[in-house]
């Protein structure tokens, strides 16, 4: 990702910021505008760093566990920002992210038996 995207991804959240702290009237259309460009914003840098089949896949996966989505869909997007990638990620690619975030978020279920 290009600096100047990072450049002007960081002003859009600094008016976002400045726009938050002004008037309290129009807080709630503030938010509603914010989140949606937020999303707009997110959307851009996952089109950036996904190839077509690897956004297909995360979009079927965001369907049946939203939440480990974006939690992937979170750690591309630091890395995008941390110039981390070094080009379009492919399905592979991504399946590969997935398997990583599985093993960081897996939870571990024990069972203890007690005689009575």
């Amino acid at each position: 990702m290009a600096d100047e995207e990072l450049e002007a991804i960081r002003r859009q959240r600094m008016g976002e910021l400045q726009a938050k702290h002004g008037d309290p009237s129009s807080d709630q259309q503030g938010q509603q505008e914010a989140k949606q460009r937020e999303t707009e914003m997110r959307n851009s840098i996952l089109a950036q760093v996904l190839d077509q089949s690897a956004r297909a896949r995360l979009s079927n996966l965001a369907l049946v566990k939203p939440d480990k989505a974006k939690a992937v869909e979170n750690y591309l997007i630091q890395m995008a920002r941390f110039g981390q990638l070094g080009g379009k990620i492919t399905e592979a690619g991504l399946i590969e992210i997935l398997e990583k975030v599985s093993q960081q978020t897996e939870k571990k279920t024990t069972v203890k038996m007690c005689e009575f």
